[in-house]
């Protein structure tokens, strides 16, 4: 395992410390098993994820009446505009 540090607010630590000491486990623990519990979730409502993204179609007017025919030069374009040095 990695060791790492986070910062959070100290009603999240209190929680934390009182729920881990609860179930017998340790705060990292606690913490291990939330993210896994928050990945779980994001990786099974994939189709959820889609939708949102599919809701913002449309959403924003460039003016330019053939990005779907040129989004490629466009966003070559805007990389050429800001500097980046991809391939």
């Amino acid at each position: 395992m990695i060791r790492t540090q986070i910062q959070m607010e100290e009603d999240q630590i209190e929680w934390l410390r009182a729920e881990a000491g609860a179930r017998g486990v340790s705060v990292s623990q606690l913490i291990r098993e939330g993210i896994n519990l928050f990945r779980a979730q994001e990786e099974r409502f994939p189709e959820e994820k889609k939708k949102r993204a599919l809701a913002a179609v449309g959403r924003f007017s460039s003016g330019a009446s053939d990005v779907s025919e040129r989004h490629d030069d466009y966003l070559a374009e805007t990389f050429r505009k800001e500097g980046h040095h991809g391939k």
